[in-house]
């Protein structure tokens, strides 16, 4: 368990990512409490209140360099590869940020003893037996998927403190990266009707509640955890909530089936997470509606 007192330094966080939709949550919620770190290397970003640095994490001698010149009290892994259809289309170069740097991560954390958070996905389950606890068998059903098993698996295996938080679908709005909301507004404004899975569910949260519950995981947690929303819910229905909360007509939005799409990637039709756990130790993500409304300035 990490903590710190009033007579001690601002220990220090470094989050792997910062430039990506996580990431920059977590930059922006971990400031209360830590002096935050964030890696970048694709995407160059400035971020107040956090120091960058950029670095290439499949590269070994640079990565132990910023740990070596950082000396974080703890360290987010949140970079990644995360659109399944570019890991599907490209396994091997999605594999070496995804899987390799991440066991480079555990390595180097466990060398030192440094608190290590590894943030993986709902995808790595196949969809078939929802809703999934910690304990339940992973079975991916695509390379993303795969790939996020064989790091958590790896990880562990190295370094068995690192605590595996499996995250769900997240939403929100940063300067830097979009989440799948933002499309969907986009299509909305210029009257493009949206065309939703009804048979694809999920729990989501908001980019904000995800933040705040990895650090409470990084915190409490040990081992793997679940950070799902307290809904289960279809694209549809999330839709739904959407087209409700800007006044846009219900005709702007019609339901579909996965089989009436020719999908590239595999995508499982039921990923619900079972967050007991952490609801047990105070996570208490907002409900779909309301997180959106907050998002769009609403509430």
């Amino acid at each position: 368990m990490l903590s710190s007192n009033d007579s001690a330094p601002t220990p220090k966080l470094l989050i792997t990512g910062a430039s990506g939709f996580l990431g920059w949550y977590l930059c922006q919620v971990a400031q209360s409490s830590w002096q935050v770190f964030g890696t970048a290397y694709s995407h160059a970003v400035e971020i107040p209140g956090c120091s960058v640095v950029t670095v290439d994490l499949r590269d070994f001698a640079s990565l132990k360099q910023v740990l070596q010149t950082v000396q974080p009290d703890a360290v987010i892994h949140a970079a990644a590869q995360a659109r399944p259809h570019v890991c599907q289309a490209e396994p091997q170069s999605t594999h070496a940020i995804n899987v390799e740097a991440s066991w480079t991560l555990a390595d180097l954390c466990g060398e030192s003893q440094i608190p290590l958070l590894f943030v993986s996905t709902d995808l790595v389950f196949d969809g078939q037996d929802p809703p999934y606890q910690e304990s339940d068998l992973v079975s991916p059903i695509n390379t993303y998927g795969e790939q996020k098993v064989k790091a958590e698996q790896g990880m562990v295996e190295r370094y068995p403190s690192t605590v595996i938080a499996r995250m769900p679908l997240m939403f929100g709005v940063t300067p830097h990266a979009a989440s799948f909301i933002q499309p969907m507004i986009q299509n909305l404004e210029a009257g493009i009707a949206l065309q939703l899975f009804e048979d694809e569910f999920r729990t989501p949260v908001s980019g904000l509640d995800a933040a705040r519950g990895i650090l409470l995981a990084l915190a409490k947690g040990e081992g793997y955890i679940h950070l799902g929303g307290k809904e289960r819910l279809s694209r549809f229905e999330m839709g739904q909530q959407l087209v409700d909360c800007l006044g846009y007509p219900p005709t702007l939005l019609t339901g579909c089936s996965q089989t009436d799409v020719s999908l590239s990637t595999p995508r499982p039709a039921d990923v619900s997470l079972d967050s007991s756990l952490a609801y047990s130790l105070g996570y208490a993500p907002n409900l779909f509606g309301q997180a959106l409304r907050q998002m769009l300035g609403q509430s």
